[in-house]
């Protein structure tokens, strides 16, 4: 069983790890290491269209997990006052929102998007009276919004099960003492939920940061980091992919590790 176990690994992890080792190929060929060196690095980070695709997903991504933190807190406190029936409604369309692969997503959200633009535009024409009125069309708008909508669901499910750990013994002393909602909310709820919430916000930006599928078909003419990538592929694996690659990876494990731990902390201070 052990045996196994590690071969499942060993399948998952050795393909990462040789991309992390070819990454630091003093040659030109990402199949055979020549020597040691970190020159692509060097070269990635100098390539304008690389820092240009890396500009813009650091945007999405932290505007994307701004709102998904904050709606998907009102998601999860509303969710609370809920009845069991609807509850259970509400968690199984944010579960499925999790589970639905990203191609079903972006391909929902791009014909969305195409039918808002196509209602909205004709009225905007009318409305304005200049020769060119501004028209809605796919960009960093149409990313932000499906990435955001995509890991609200996330931070809605992370923060609904903090929050339901916590009891309604606090709110209801907090009541008894003449406290209003929302001084109740600021001192005594969101305190208790706000690992969770940073949790989300960080898992939300790592998702958002990374994703390729749901960005390709809603980015329009513009680049992200992992669209580029796929555009630099299909010319041929170099060593300066290996090394984005690698930097991505390292920078996702410790947005992961440092939501990991804050959930943890706060486990292991109650």
């Amino acid at each position: 069983m052990r045996g196994f176990i590690s071969a499942v690994y060993v399948f998952l992890y050795a393909p990462i790890a040789l991309v992390v080792l070819f990454s630091f190929n003093s040659g030109r060929s990402a199949s055979e290491f020549v020597g040691f060196s970190t020159q692509w690095y060097a070269k990635a980070l100098s390539n304008t269209f690389l820092t240009d695709a890396l500009q813009n997903s650091l945007v999405i991504a932290f505007i994307s997990a701004v709102l998904a933190a904050v709606f998907g807190t009102m998601a999860a406190l509303g969710m609370e006052r809920l009845g069991g029936r609807m509850r259970a409604v509400f968690d199984g369309l944010f579960a499925a929102a999790i589970v639905v692969p990203g191609v079903v997503i972006g391909i929902a959200t791009l014909v969305a998007l195409v039918q808002v633009f196509g209602f909205i535009n004709p009225l905007l024409a009318a409305a304005w009276p200049g020769e060119q009125p501004p028209k809605l069309s796919l960009g960093f708008g149409s990313i932000i919004a499906a990435h955001g909508l995509f890991t609200m669901a996330l931070v809605t499910m992370i923060v609904k099960a903090r929050i339901a750990s916590l009891g309604r013994d606090i709110v209801e002393a907090s009541n008894d003492l003449y406290a209003t909602p929302f001084t109740t909310f600021r001192q005594i709820v969101l305190p208790q939920i706000m690992p969770s919430v940073l949790a989300g916000f960080l898992l939300a930006f790592t998702f958002s940061f990374d994703d390729f599928i749901i960005a390709f078909f809603v980015a329009g003419s513009n680049t992200t980091l992992p669209i580029y990538v796929f555009a630099s592929i299909r010319r041929g694996v170099t060593p300066e992919i290996n090394a984005i690659a690698t930097m991505v990876l390292v920078a996702s494990l410790c947005m992961i590790l440092i939501a990991r731990f804050l959930m943890r902390e706060k486990k292991t201070t109650n």
